[in-house]
């Protein structure tokens, strides 16, 4: 399940670093994650310093 990226955001892009297929870009005041080709490592919830990533339900 791809993950998703809360509010809780502080757009640091370490969660874009992170990404092996690199999905994460900026968006409007917090990154975003393409779903359709994130491939669900986990890397990026690993990687974020405020745990704002998490799977989408």
């Amino acid at each position: 399940m791809p993950r998703v990226i809360n509010d809780s955001c502080i757009s640091c892009g370490t969660c874009a670093d992170t990404c092996p297929v690199s999905v994460i870009s900026e968006g409007d005041g917090k990154y975003v994650i393409n779903g359709a080709e994130c491939i669900d490592c986990g890397a990026c919830e690993e990687a974020c310093p405020v745990g704002a990533i998490s799977e989408s339900n």
